[in-house]
Order: structure tokens, then C-alpha cells, then sequence
């Protein structure tokens, strides 16, 4: 049976061979007699797996071991809340600042509202002009230079890539250059994560729910800098106190270990690949290939001003909505699933993660044009 090609927002693609080798070792892992689902996490076997991937990562990013790398729970929705409860004990008061760029930066914010003060730094909510042309809300990044960033602020929170309008902020300013040297950046990647080589140094922490680029849902992978660890609300939970689950290897409570060795065979399949470089190049491959038909296409609109367009999720739309249900029946009947926008925003939407591979991408194009040439 053919594969379809899978554009979903996650859980999405992941790599066929990846997902070979896993139902090859499904009931025997290395000669060990067990599948992973089976192995105590304080066994030697998983040990190995977890210490694997742990390294695989680091190498991947070039994280220093001033930073510790931690396997969790939860998603990137359960790391909104527990990043508050964590960081915001830095400050004498709670404080902590946010760039509003879309859904998931703004629920990040409203979750932090919980524990403290949660400052708006910037926001592109409202509409806006941009080289004279009007940008709905969320379909835009503000300049860092409009950023307003409290020197006391406990971190400044950036969603780097807003999964659901299709924002990438690309270049992520220096902290020195907005005005607060010792206030840490915080960066949701969960989106673009490993898309292509970050600067882990330029930042306090990095977080991503593995079900973009990373791995199956169920893992959320935190970087954190080591010194902003051990400063817990005495409310939070002790399984979510970043020094405890460093202080354990992320083995203070039983992790998701299914999901981390599955993580473990992406990151293997990554350096295979030749890195995050060479992932980067297809991936700027993909997006021109479809941005690059939308832009001379009169048919299809992007609602994501162009220069904060993700490579990673591109929302469009119809010349009418009444379309809509055509285009996805079409698209299903050649084998092209998951297109339908999200809810919040209507619409159509492909994410083209790492495991998308570009004749996926060639293959929607074709059919984008045919579509076109039916309707238009």
C-alpha cells in the first residue's frame, strides 16, 4: 500500500525509515528480548537509548553543558504553565515579558497570568500596513526595536514559529540589543524545531513538542540553561522542578520512554542526513517550490506578510470558502491528507516538516495548479 503524503500540523510525517527500523525492533531491541514499550526506564537498556539520544541532540545543536537537556511531558501546552512556575521565582517580583506573534505565544502569555505578571512586550494582534500593504492580525512579526522589554522581566518568551497563522521568526534578537542583558530568552520551537541550526547559547531555554520534526506526540524536549534551574514556585509540581528532573537525567518520575527512543531514531536518522545544514537546505527547497507557485499564482492568497512566511507550515486559502470541500476531496483522492486550516484561522494549511520529502511537495504543487486550472 502507498504511503499518502501526510501535511499535517502534528502528530505529522515522520521518517519512513525511522518508522522501519521500529517496527523492526518492535518486539526485540537489540537483542534484549523486550520491545522499548516494555523496559523499566532505570534498566541498562533504556539507559542506553535515552543516553543516546540525549547525545545525538547535543551534537545535533551544539549544546554545551552549560545547558541541561531534559525529557518531559505534557506538550508545549504543559510547558506554557510549567515554565512560569519555574523561572518566575528569579526575580523579587513575578514578572515575565511576551511577543505576542499568534495563538500559541498568546496562550503562553494568559497562561502565565496564573502566577504573575504577565507584560505584553510587543504584539502584531491588530492589523497593520507593511510596504503598503494591509497584514491582518497575526500574520505579522513586530520590529524588535518596537520590543519593550522590562531590564527586571524573569525572561521574555518568543514563539518562534506560530504553528497555526504560519509565522517564523527567523532571526531571534540578542537580549544586549533590546535593552535587558541578564533577562533570558525563552523560545517555543516546537514547530521548526530542528529545522535548521539554532543558537542554544543565544538563549535561556528552548522547548518543543516532539511531534513536529522531532519524534511521535507524548515528549516535550527542554534546553535549559543551567543556572535558571532551582528556582521553583513552592507550588509546582516536583515533577515539573527543571533541577530535579536534571538532577535526574529526566529519570526523576517514569518519562516517555517510547516516545524518547522513537526521538532517538530521528536524530540518528538527522546526522545521517548530514546535520541541521543540509536539513535546512531541502527545507528552503520545499518552501520556495510552494511559496514560489503561490507567488505567481492569482488563484490562491497567503495571508503571512513575506518575510516572516514559515518554511514549515504555509496556511492559504481558496478564492472562496464554497470551494473548499472540492479542493479537499480532490486532494484526498491523490493521496494529499491533512490540508484542512486550522480552526481558528479557516482556511487550508501544508506542513512541510523535515519527513515531508520535496516530491511530496511537488506532488501538492502539481495539483494546486490543476485545481487552479478547473476553478479559476
Amino acid at each position: 500500500m502507498a504511503r499518502p503524503w501526510n501535511f499535517a500540523a502534528g502528530p505529522s510525517v515522520m521518517p519512513e525509515v525511522v518508522l522501519q527500523q521500529a517496527a523492526a525492533e518492535m518486539l526485540d531491541w537489540h537483542g534484549s528480548g523486550m520491545s522499548v514499550m516494555e523496559m523499566s526506564h532505570r534498566g541498562q537498556e533504556f539507559l542506553q537509548i535515552c543516553s543516546e539520544a540525549e547525545a545525538d541532540l547535543r551534537e545535533l545543536l551544539a549544546i554545551s553543558e552549560d545547558y541541561a537537556v531534559l525529557f518531559m511531558q505534557g506538550g508545549a501546552t504543559a510547558e506554557n504553565a510549567i515554565i512560569p512556575l519555574n523561572l518566575l521565582g528569579r526575580v523579587a517580583q513575578p514578572k515575565a515579558d511576551f511577543v505576542l506573534t499568534g495563538v500559541w505565544s498568546a496562550k503562553a502569555q494568559q497562561e502565565c497570568l496564573r502566577y504573575g505578571d504577565a507584560h505584553i512586550a510587543a504584539s502584531s494582534a491588530a492589523p497593520t500596513v507593511i510596504d503598503g500593504v494591509q497584514q491582518q492580525p497575526f500574520t505579522w512579526v513586530p520590529d524588535p526595536e518596537t520590543w519593550r522589554v522590562r531590564k527586571d522581566a524573569a525572561y521574555l518568551h518568543l514563539c518562534s514559529n506560530e504553528t497555526i497563522g504560519g509565522v517564523e521568526t527567523m532571526a531571534w534578537p540578542s537580549m544586549a540589543s533590546l535593552g535587558a542583558p541578564e533577562v533570558p530568552l525563552v523560545v517555543d520551537a516546537s514547530s521548526h524545531f530542528l529545522s535548521r541550526p539554532f543558537s542554544v547559547e543565544q538563549t535561556g531555554m528552548i522547548f518543543a513538542g516532539a511531534q513536529k520534526n522531532a519524534g511521535p506526540a507524548g515528549l516535550t524536549i527542554v534546553i535549559v540553561r543551567r543556572d535558571l534551574t532551582g528556582h521553583a514556585s513552592p507550588i509546582c509540581p516536583s515533577a515539573f522542578d527543571y533541577a530535579k528532573v536534571a538532577a535526574q537525567q529526566s529519570m526523576f518520575n517514569t518519562p516517555p520512554t517510547y516516545a524518547i527512543y522513537m526521538a532517538g531514531l530521528v536524530f540518528k536518522w538527522l546526522k545521517q542526513q548530514g546535520g541541521l545544514g543540509q536539513i535546512e537546505q531541502l527545507n528552503i527547497a520545499k518552501a520556495q517550490a510552494l511559496y514560489g507557485f503561490f507567488e505567481q499564482s492569482g488563484f490562491y492568497r497567503l495571508p503571512v506578510q513575506r518575510s516572516v512566511r514559515s518554511r514549515m507550515n504555509v496556511p492559504f486559502f481558496l478564492p472562496e470558502a464554497a470551494l473548499d470541500t472540492d479542493f479537499l476531496q480532490g486532494a484526498q483522492a491523490r493521496g494529499l491528507m491533512q490540508l484542512r486550516g486550522h480552526k481558528f484561522v479557516g482556511g487550508m494549511r501544508a506542513s512541510i516538516y523535515n519527513a515531508m520529502p520535496l516530491q511530496g511537495v511537488l506532488t501538492l504543487v502539481d495539483y494546486l495548479k490543476d485545481f487552479e486550472n478547473a476553478h479559476g
